[in-house]
């Protein structure tokens, strides 16, 4: 007798069952006939390709899900802000101490943005200079509490400090000369002395210095810097303000090392003609 007839008389076998062992079968036990013929390779084969292609899919690593992480969209990209200089109402306009103002005013002008929004103690515009989002400020705390209005809006809006500039008049430039710094002092600017300030002492921001010139004779620093400009004076003004405009876009579109080239080596009007 074979050994396959063997197994199967031994599958026809009825042994007693001790119903007290096995009192959950309800049926005879029946064996599965047996075969003697060893498994192709090509069974463990297939078992190796599914067990590998389910450890794929449920791995943290999945190409599925990689794709997913390298399609998700990028914050949006923090503005910039530009600040300018001076003191509300109409007693002070167009005067030398609110050239700031008259900037930033310049700006909006050319870039189309309106100033028409007030929050943070200031007159804000939101909109573009090519397709770097902006923010225009004029604080309305007066000049000595500046930083109030300019702190508040870099720590709402999480701006880092490489991307605040901040424009104001300088006595100790010539008249109508520029000047683009990375970073520095407040050179006793009291409106850049409150920046700092709120700004927890850091100086590492930009800024734009528009010179006023010194005081004639005797005068005041402080009366000067409220007085109005002349014919001649406004003419050489208008022209820094769009030298002023072009610097600005220069920085935010091509970096600052270009925009303080082109501002630091760039003639006054009077200088031209």
């Amino acid at each position: 007798m074979n050994i396959a007839a063997s197994l199967s008389s031994l599958a026809a076998l009825r042994l007693p069952v001790c119903l007290h062992c096995f009192r959950t079968f309800r049926t005879p036990i029946s064996f599965p006939s047996l075969s003697l013929n060893p498994p192709s390779l090509h069974i463990f084969s297939s078992m190796t390709s599914s067990f590998t292609a389910s450890m794929s899919t449920s791995s943290p690593l999945a190409p599925d899900l990689l794709a997913v992480e390298e399609n998700k969209p990028a914050p949006p990209p923090k503005p910039w802000l530009i600040v300018g200089l001076g003191n509300p109402g109409k007693k002070y306009e167009r005067t030398r101490h609110n050239v700031g103002f008259e900037m930033v005013d310049a700006v909006a002008v050319v870039e189309g943005i309106s100033m028409s929004s007030a929050s943070f103690k200031a007159l804000i515009g939101k909109g573009f200079i090519g397709d770097v989002p902006v923010m225009l400020a004029k604080p309305q705390t007066f000049m000595n509490a500046s930083g109030e209005s300019v702190g508040a809006i870099v720590s709402y809006y999480k701006i880092p400090l490489k991307q605040v500039l901040v424009i104001f008049d300088d006595l100790d430039l010539p008249f109508a000369k520029l000047r683009m710094l990375p970073k520095g002092g407040h050179g006793g600017h009291n409106g850049m002395r409150s920046i700092i300030d709120h700004l927890k002492g850091s100086r590492d921001f930009p800024r734009l210095r528009i010179g006023i010139g010194r005081p004639p004779g005797k005068m005041d620093a402080a009366n000067f810097v409220m007085r109005p400009f002349n014919k001649q004076e406004r003419e050489e003004l208008d022209f820094t303000m769009q030298v002023g405009v072009d610097a600005i876009r220069i920085l935010l579109l091509e970096g600052f090392n270009k925009s303080a080239t082109f501002v630091n080596t760039n003639k006054p009007l009077e200088q031209i003609g």
